[in-house]
């Protein structure tokens, strides 16, 4: 390895200032552990001067033993013409206890004297004797230089003062922020260069994405000597989010041989992505780099017969290095490969002769032609080569349902269903209530099935959505119904279209069932 980058995580304080993204204390902890598990050197855990909830946590961290991650508190420097033990947020930081600080403060002298309001010599004496306090009571310093990019390019003598300042007082990283996110490249490696030469203090880089290179900018510092990366996890953070960590560290490991996280840690990128993303309630980025459940999906004919024979002609990492898998989509624009490959995954039989997979190419093209979409809902996708094939028993057939929606006044509307459906030589009629139509059509279908099937108890339906294929026809319009189910074992996409939302949700919902059932009976096979 070229050599080794620290990696400053602040998912939990830059990243929670993102829209839509808040953690409890308790989910800040979660993730801080998981951050720690992965070998990461600093967890930013929030400001303890802002909230109640930063300092709860940090209070709650007293009692963590880390592995290889040092909490750091996070705040400001002393307020202009008072000492920093007079000052309510330099007391918070050192109440949190932990050993490592944050400090930022300003660069740019626009800011210093516009947005402060003080003179830039104060500014400078704010930085240090901050800085100093700190590191005379025993803490590991870490300087952001706020807005330092932007400085650097009105007053690039008085940004490097500031820098100087910290310096002096002993900062043990000095970090520049590119706050605004609106520098490039090029302009960061011109301008780190020229601080490592003046300078010989480790620097760190802190990106924002507001004009989508924060990773590329990050990188571009590293390469011009900065040893310390700033990110958060999913990239989240303030307006366009910050610098994403789980497309750097792989980059950094497996491109540019700079060594970020221990080597056996790289296998759980993935994981990290999702277990944050869910915490956040935010659904995960299928085409985050590495980490996507895209980054490795192959949908074009051409592409996936070429992977067929060598991965590495289209996946430019091994996709279990990251802790992700391979797919393979199917499409109006597969070929006899994708189906063959998803075949053989999903472990169909097929002719040898390619007279299967011509069939089933033949109708996905037809069926996506009417708004079909088999890469949104593989269960359909594999119901549907099993019924091509010859592999499918259907476990039951519909004879007839109804749907009735009755609303009287100003009270709440009532749906009812009723279900009559045959299993071999057994009929079946049942009737149930639900909140709107489609949740009752799936009481009743469930309570007929009970007896025949019991353990379709343990799945249910996680997620459903309505899409219009084409709006011209305005109400009239044909949609398909995408539902998501699950059972302790897996989770299915099934798919339904037409022009009743009634019936393309109909749809759906059999062949969400029918798929489990027809998994199940796979699996008794096999044990059989």
């Amino acid at each position: 390895m070229e050599h080794e980058v620290r990696i400053y995580d602040t998912t939990l304080r830059d990243g929670t200032q993102g829209e839509l993204v808040n953690f409890s204390a308790e989910d800040k902890m979660r993730i801080a552990r998981k951050m720690d598990s992965m070998g990461f050197h600093y967890i930013e855990g929030g400001w303890p001067g802002s909230n109640p909830k930063d300092r709860r946590f940090f209070e709650m961290a007293k009692s963590e033993e880390f592995e290889t991650a040092r909490i750091t508190a996070f705040g400001s420097t002393r307020r202009p013409r008072i000492k920093p033990g007079d000052d309510e947020n330099v007391r918070s930081l050192m109440e949190s206890e932990t050993p490592v600080v944050a400090i930022f403060g300003k660069s740019w002298d626009l800011h210093a004297v516009d947005i402060l309001g003080t003179t830039l010599e104060e500014n400078c004496a704010m930085i240090s004797d901050t800085v100093a306090f700190f590191k005379d009571r025993g803490r590991e310093v870490v300087y952001d230089a706020e807005h330092f990019f932007d400085g650097y390019l009105r007053n690039p003598e008085y940004a490097m003062k500031t820098l100087e300042a910290a310096a002096r007082a002993g900062a043990d990283y000095l970090v520049l922020c590119d706050t605004n996110g609106g520098t490039l490249p090029h302009g960061i490696e011109e301008m780190v260069s020229q601080v490592a030469e003046s300078l010989h203090v480790p620097l760190g880089i802190h990106c924002h994405d507001d004009c989508g290179v924060a990773v590329a900018n990050s990188l571009a510092a590293l390469r011009r000597g900065a040893v310390m990366v700033h990110g958060t996890v999913n990239g989240y953070g303030e307006r366009c989010g910050n610098a994403d960590l789980i497309t750097l560290i792989p980059t950094l490991q497996l491109k540019m041989s700079m060594s970020c996280i221990p080597e056996d840690r790289l296998e759980h990128v993935t994981d990290l992505s999702r277990f944050v993303s869910e915490l956040a309630n935010r659904p995960p980025n299928n085409q985050r780099p590495y980490a996507g459940r895209s980054a490795f999906a192959h949908k074009g004919g051409v592409h996936v017969s070429a992977v067929m024979k060598n991965p590495a002609a289209y996946e430019h990492v091994e996709p279990s290095t990251v802790g992700n898998r391979r797919r393979v989509i199917v499409s109006d624009l597969s070929g006899k490969s994708n189906v063959q490959y998803k075949a053989e995954e999903l472990g169909i039989r097929l002719g040898g002769n390619g007279k299967d997979s011509r069939e089933i190419v033949g109708e996905i093209k037809k069926l996506e032609d009417l708004g079909y979409q088999f890469d949104a809902a593989e269960g359909s996708f594999e119901l549907l080569v099993k019924k091509i094939t010859g592999q499918f028993i259907e476990p039951f057939c519909l004879e007839h349902f109804r749907v009735t929606i009755e609303k009287n006044g100003n009270e709440e509307a009532k749906s009812q269903a009723m279900v009559k459906i045959s299993v071999g030589n057994e009929k079946e009629i049942t009737a149930a209530e639900g909140d709107g139509p489609v949740n009752a059509l799936d009481n009743a279908l469930r309570k007929a099935l009970h007896t025949f099937f019991p353990d379709l108890q343990e799945m249910h339906l996680v997620d459903y959505k309505v899409r219009v294929i084409e709006g011209t026809e305005g109400t009239a319009a044909r949609v398909k119904v995408l539902i998501e189910s699950r059972d302790p074992q897996d989770i299915w996409s099934t798919i339904g279209v037409s022009t009743d939302i009634i019936d393309a949700s109909w749809q759906a919902l059999v062949d969400s069932i029918q798929f489990r059932l027809s998994r199940k009976q796979s699996t008794e096979a096999k044990v059989a």
